[in-house]
């Protein structure tokens, strides 16, 4: 049985921990049992404190000396250390307990929001003596994703404290295991491949009848949850040929109803595999968020409980049957001689995906190793699932909100593909308020908030604005944040913190956005783009245009909302109409995605004919 965290990371420590006391013993012993006489006899006592404080004293020296080293390579540049952030308590904890606060009941980024305005848009946080060098600024994430991307990886330290969920998956490798998985997934996201939209029809079809049937009963619906099941039965169904049918537990009814406890929290309906997946599957996303945010330390804060061990235990529940069937199916066409396997493991250059074939049954060609499958299975899944229902439900969100942007979008929904018709690939490529609305969707609510990469090697980033190049050692964490970038006013213009989707069409296209594209990264950039990102987008798109071919109006329903999921009045009263902090009814969660607390709870009004009519007419043009 595997020890917990705690004990394990003490052992692996062990060295480091009991060699300065051990010096200390050793060195006392020596001048005992040597013929130099001392001036005075050393007592028991001061030796044993000599013990105790030898372990500080080490670490003293140790930052002390790692401190002069960097400052001495940095000079050697020509270059400076970004500014670091002064706090009042030994180690940084003052700055780790300001982002656990804020992790648990803040609004996303409002620390980093508090720092870029007195050090600027990249500084160094320092947490139990560990640098974090944090940038919001557009030319460094660049460097980090594109232009230096040699120059950084994962990391072993992120990859160990994301290894419970993601393990060697393609979201948590470096090196050749992420070639593998790059190279394995890269021919299902070919426009072929992502333009055949049976799949999302059908599922959008359940989902949206569902809708209908409980918006008839008087309830409202939480879009969150609605676009969550449609997105694990599309993914499941298109990259593992296997329908988890999560849609078939139903709509949970809002907390504020009668039939919350009868039938939400029923046993049957709390325990069906979906809905248990869902919650172990957020548990596990939460707890390893905790553990980026405590750093190398994290075990301390989990010594006899694995946490995230035991959600995955219920998540792997879920997966495992995937690859038994898929598993299953490799060994019966190999006894039946009829399987044309991928030769040696790793060479994806040697066959060709076949017409039909999932990317379960392609991987499968080339490995038996179910560590390898299972961690691939889940990083897709987490990609395919909770990216796409994070923009679908921030998407619904804003036009529940935007009653102007919701009767412009209705309206091109009606010109370009009408009331019944499915959609096509060409009819979204036509939609251009559409991808507008997406677009000013994903920035402000980019599914992906933070991210973070390590240096493998020494990094000078040029000076902006006059300043000096910044140096990075070496070794050194680097996170960075989209979500900051991408409501700065210097970069998107004064509006920068309101919706509005003709920022991507009219001439603030022009402004800002052509001359440095890099201010807009809701997939990431560089060799590590997000390969789904094509995908992403089809599947969002045809959510909304199915969604609005049937409804036409949404509202926000606050009331219900569960306690705990609508934002404190203090955000109202701090930020007003200047930022979507003051704006927004709804809390957001950010974990590896940013989700919503508690879902978006939604009513909507379904479509007459004559609606449709009236709808389609120019004069609702405007916005």
């Amino acid at each position: 049985m595997p020890l917990p965290p705690g004990p394990v990371y003490l052992l692996q420590r062990l060295p480091s921990l009991v060699g300065p006391p051990a010096a200390v013993l050793i060195a006392d012993k020596l001048l005992k049992a040597s013929d130099y006489e001392l001036p005075v006899d050393i007592p028991d006592w001061a030796v044993g404190l000599a013990c105790v404080l030898s372990l500080p004293i080490t670490l003293f020296l140790k930052v002390q000396y790692k401190r002069w080293k960097i400052r001495r390579e940095a000079a050697a540049h020509g270059a400076v250390l970004p500014p670091e952030i002064k706090d009042k308590w030994l180690g940084g904890v003052g700055l780790l307990a300001a982002t656990l606060k804020e992790f648990k009941t803040g609004y996303p980024g409002d620390v980093f929001v508090d720092w870029v305005k007195e050090y600027g848009n990249t500084f160094n946080f320092v947490i139990f003596w560990e640098s974090r060098y944090f940038t919001c600024e557009p030319d460094y994430i660049k460097a980090i994703l594109a232009t230096k991307f040699d120059s950084y990886e994962k990391g072993s330290a992120f990859q160990a404290q994301m290894n419970a969920v993601l393990g060697t998956g393609v979201f948590n490798s470096d090196g050749e295991m992420w070639k593998f998985h790059r190279a394995m997934t890269r021919p299902f996201f070919s426009k072929d491949r992502i333009s055949h939209f049976d799949i999302f029809d059908r599922h959008a079809a359940d989902a949206l009848n569902q809708l209908s049937a409980r918006l008839n009963e008087g309830y409202a619906v939480d879009i969150q949850d609605l676009a969550s099941r449609f997105t694990m039965d599309s993914a499941t169904e298109f990259l593992f040929g296997h329908d988890v049918r999560s849609l078939s537990a139903g709509l949970p009814y809002p907390s504020n109803s009668s039939l919350y406890n009868s039938v939400t929290l029923h046993p049957s309906n709390v325990s069906h595999p979906a809905n248990l997946f869902s919650r172990a599957f957020d548990e596990a996303q939460r707890l390893t968020a905790l553990r980026v945010r405590r750093g190398e330390n994290w075990p301390l804060l989990e010594f006899w409980k694995d946490g995230v061990k035991e959600a995955m235990t219920v998540v792997n529940a879920f997966i495992d049957p995937i690859l038994k069937n898929a598993l299953d199916r490799k060994k019966a066409l190999q006894q039946e001689g009829k399987f044309t396997g991928g030769g040696k493991e790793g060479n994806l250059a040697d066959r060709e995906v076949k017409e039909g074939e999932t990317l379960l049954d392609h991987l499968i060609n080339y490995t038996d190793d179910e560590n390898v499958l299972h961690d691939e299975v889940l990083n897709i899944l987490l990609a395919g699932r909770d990216t796409t229902t994070n923009s679908i439900t921030y998407s619904v969100y804003m036009l529940s909100k935007h009653p102007k942007v919701l009767r412009r979008l209705r309206q091109e929904v009606l010109e370009k593909v009408g009331p019944t018709r499915r959609p096509t690939f060409e009819d979204m490529k036509d939609m251009k308020y559409l991808r507008a609305v997406i677009n000013e969707t994903l920035r402000l609510y980019p599914a992906v908030p933070f991210n973070i990469r390590t240096t493998s090697k020494p990094v000078v980033l040029p000076g902006k604005r006059g300043s000096p190049p910044l140096y990075i050692p070496a070794g050194s964490k680097s996170p960075y944040s989209v979500f900051l970038m991408h409501r700065r006013e210097d970069l998107w213009g004064p509006d920068a913190h309101h919706f509005d989707p003709d920022r991507f069409l009219d001439s603030r296209v022009k402004t800002y956005l052509t001359p440095n594209p890099f201010i807009f990264l809701p997939f990431n950039a560089g060799p590590r783009i997000c390969l789904g990102q094509q995908f992403a987008y089809h599947e969002t798109s045809f959510f909304l245009i199915r969604l609005l071919q049937r409804f036409r109006d949404i509202r926000h329903v606050e009331e219900a909302q569960p306690e705990g999921s609508i934002p404190p009045q203090a955000w109202v009263e701090s930020d007003g109409d200047r930022t979507t902090k003051g704006r927004d009814r709804i809390r957001m969660k950010s974990y590896l995605t940013m989700s919503v607390v508690g879902g978006c709870w939604v009513t909507m009004t379904e479509a007459t004919a004559a609606d449709n009519d009236m709808d389609a007419a120019p004069s609702n043009s405007t916005a």
